[in-house]
């Protein structure tokens, strides 16, 4: 680990500096460095003993990389900043509040929301949710316009011979594990699965990526066509309820921190 090479501010050359007096070296050089970040390094020196960071970590935050002593440091819960410190914030876009919506729904330490805020980026944007959610619509209103009903589909003796139901007796067919979220008996349970997932699921997806969302909502929804294999041999299965329980369990945790 790279030693800092300035005599009077490591003078045992051990590569640690205090943060008040890097702090003090920013203010007096007015060097151009995100107060949130130098909050944050703030945070990481209250990690240890000493008050002190050292020269890898300091260089990690400022190319705003999160290191493993960075993660401790917001673990150990000693922190200074003030709970409201993103709510105080004034001026901000539709966007931007958007965001901090989404930081205090799913994060449960304020450090984790200040960093989540200001590192945040668009790209790659939340598209997995709303693109199962515009999905199961099309689907729901192509079946509703072809068999010109719209609740209760699933009396329709049409309807059940899509190649998206799902039915224990057709478990050869192995893409019917997952299709059948596609398919809904009506309005009310679409309604619900899709409000569902765009309120739950789009912050989820924002925070945690597209991968862990969709492996998670997948995973629901195989749950489920497994689980009516075992349970019913009869009943034909339809929509996503099972993705949508599994983001609502993933949610819970959050809920009660």
């Amino acid at each position: 680990m790279p030693p800092c090479h300035a005599p009077q501010l490591d003078p045992e050359n051990t590569g640690f500096i205090g943060v008040e007096t890097f702090a003090s070296l920013v203010h007096s050089h007015e060097l151009p460095l995100d107060p949130a970040k130098l909050d944050m390094l703030v945070a990481l020196a209250q990690g240890n003993d000493e008050g002190q960071v050292c020269y890898q970590e300091l260089v990690d935050l400022i190319s705003s990389k999160r290191s493993s002593s960075f993660k401790r440091a917001i673990a150990n819960g000693q922190r200074a900043l003030p709970r409201d410190v993103l709510l105080d914030e004034t001026g901000l876009g539709f966007y931007k509040r958007f965001v901090r919506y989404v930081a205090y729904e799913i994060l449960p330490c304020e450090m984790d929301r200040r960093w989540y805020f200001y590192q945040h980026r668009t790209c790659p944007p939340p598209v997995f949710m709303a693109a199962v959610t515009l999905t199961q619509i099309i689907v729901f209103l192509c079946y509703g316009a072809r068999l010109n009903k719209w609740v209760l589909q699933t009396y329709h003796p049409e309807y059940m011979k899509s190649p998206l139901i799902y039915h224990p007796g057709h478990r050869a067919r192995a893409w019917r594990f997952l299709t059948y979220m596609f398919m809904h008996v009506g309005l009310e349970q679409l309604g619900f699965n899709a409000l569902l997932q765009l309120m739950i699921g789009v912050p989820l997806e924002m925070v945690h990526g597209i991968l862990r969302i969709s492996f998670l909502y997948l995973a629901g929804v195989l749950a489920g066509s497994l689980t009516v294999s075992i349970t019913d041999m009869r009943a034909p299965l339809v929509g996503g309820s099972g993705g949508v329980y599994a983001l609502c369990s993933a949610h819970l945790a959050n809920v009660v921190m």
